[in-house]
């Protein structure tokens, strides 16, 4: 028996052009999908209340106060003040391509270039200047907040511990987290009134208050953990508002003052600036 005859376009040079090429293009797809990717798969990360204790994960360690202060009086406080972080795969670490069109669906992933995420290659380079910002990020609360109250830092001494927790966007809570421990409200009440604040942003020694990247995770993780209000630097409202979780309200932010002064209206039933306006 003579084996069947194709149809003549099926065998047409440029047909089987064209089928090459598409197995070219199949194959390459293919070999592209399981290749890495020079991206950080990030998420939503832990919040650590400022006015309270922390133990990194899994260390086993005793909690240990994220905020001690020497020289001056300490009040008793209610409420939070939680600091907010992100969760990104290590440095070096690579993403199929598959995996990143993953997470570009879901909401509380993130992918983003590695360069952005870790501006250092070397892991333990990434390692030292997150350590370094972090280090940075606390001498700058800490004279943001005795700057705003007036203190003398030589007379008031004040120590962070924050495990192993890096990078600079902790500032701002850390500053709040200060002088609700040492002046409150101003009037003899809690910064917090008694809620569940979280927020990011850079802070300098001048109390400015600068954008730090991640917003839309942050907000994730902040509703996860109860807070209610989240102080977002002004000028990543825009930012902020993709995919704010349900219930959680966006306060703009410039200085350390602003903070302040907006939790306070907050707290009195005042005019509270909102990033929805901004």
């Amino acid at each position: 028996m003579s084996p069947a005859k194709l149809p003549p376009a099926l065998t047409a040079p440029k047909t089987r052009a064209l089928a090459l090429c598409g197995t070219l293009v199949g194959v390459l797809l293919a070999v592209g999908a399981f290749a890495p990717l020079p991206y950080t798969l990030t998420q939503p990360g832990l919040t650590v209340d400022t006015l309270g204790s922390y133990s990194p994960p899994g260390s086993g360690e005793p909690p240990r106060p994220v905020i001690t202060i020497t020289g001056a009086p300490v009040r008793t406080t209610s409420g939070q003040l939680r600091m907010v972080t992100i969760q990104a795969t290590n440095p070096g670490q690579t993403l199929t391509l598959w995996r990143a069109l993953d997470a570009w669906w879901n909401q509380e992933e993130a992918v983003l270039p590695s360069e952005a995420v870790y501006p250092e290659e070397d892991p333990q380079d990434a390692h030292q200047e997150s350590e370094r910002q972090m280090t940075e990020s606390q001498d700058s609360a800490t004279l943001a907040a005795l700057n705003y109250l007036h203190l003398s830092p030589e007379q008031v001494k004040v120590s962070i511990y924050l495990g192993d927790i890096g990078g600079p966007s902790a500032g701002q809570m850390l500053a709040l987290g200060i002088i609700d421990k040492l002046d409150g409200d101003g009037k003899g009440g809690d910064l917090t009134g008694g809620k569940v604040i979280a927020g990011t942003g850079t802070v300098d020694a001048q109390g400015r208050i600068g954008p730090v990247g991640g917003v839309p995770l942050k907000t994730q993780a902040a509703a996860r953990d109860g807070a209610t209000v989240f102080l977002v630097p002004r000028d990543e409202c825009g930012e902020a508002r993709v995919n704010t979780p349900e219930g959680l309200r966006l306060i703009p932010v410039t200085t350390v003052e602003d903070a302040v002064a907006s939790l306070n209206a907050l707290n009195s039933g005042g005019n509270v600036p909102s990033c929805a306006s901004s």
